[in-house]
C-alpha cells in the first residue's frame, strides 16, 4: 500500500488496513489499490491519535488484518464492503455512513470496493503507544481475499 503526506479527513479501514506502516508475515494477505493520507497524528504518553483519508480503487481491498486499538470513520464515497473471520460480511458502508471496528487478533476483518468507483473513508485511529495501526493477518479460510 502506498502511503503520500497530503491531506486528512479520518475513517476505517480499513481499514486500513492497512496503511501498511508495518511489514506483514508470509502468510498475511496483501492489501491491493488502496492509498492512505495521514491528515494529523496526536501524541500522548499512552495513545496516539492518527486521522487518515483511505481510498480503495475499485476491485481493491485491504487485505485481512485487525487492528490492536480502536478505529471508527465515515464513508465519504463509494460503497465498502466489511467482511469478518466467518467470511460473512458484517456491512455493507454507503456514502455518508458511519462504522466501527472492534479491537485486537480476535476480530480479523477485511474491507473491499467490490464498486465501480473509488471508495474513499475518512478514519480515526485510537492506538496504544508504539503499535502499528494495524496488523496484517492470514485469511481466515474464505474463498475471497
Amino acid at each position: 500500500m502506498q502511503l503520500t503526506n497530503n491531506r486528512f479527513t479520518g475513517l476505517i479501514a480499513v481499514t486500513v488496513a492497512s496503511l501498511a506502516l508495518t511489514v506483514g508475515t508470509a502468510q498475511a494477505t496483501p492489501s491491493g489499490g488502496v492509498t492512505a493520507t495521514i491528515i494529523s497524528k496526536e501524541t500522548s504518553s499512552t495513545r496516539e491519535i492518527v486521522r487518515a483519508e483511505i481510498t480503495i480503487q475499485p476491485g481493491g481491498s485491504t487485505g485481512w488484518h485487525y487492528h490492536d486499538g480502536q478505529v471508527s470513520g465515515t464513508v465519504k464515497e463509494g460503497t465498502l464492503s466489511h467482511f469478518n473471520s466467518t467470511c460473512t460480511s458484517d456491512g455493507s458502508y454507503h456514502a455518508g455512513d458511519h462504522i466501527t471496528e472492534e479491537s485486537g487478533p480476535g476480530y480479523v476483518h477485511i474491507g473491499q470496493n467490490r464498486g465501480t468507483t473509488p471508495v474513499v473513508l475518512e478514519v480515526t485511529y485510537v492506538n496504544p503507544i508504539g503499535k502499528p495501526l494495524s496488523e496484517d493477518a492470514p485469511n481466515p479460510g474464505c474463498p475471497f481475499q
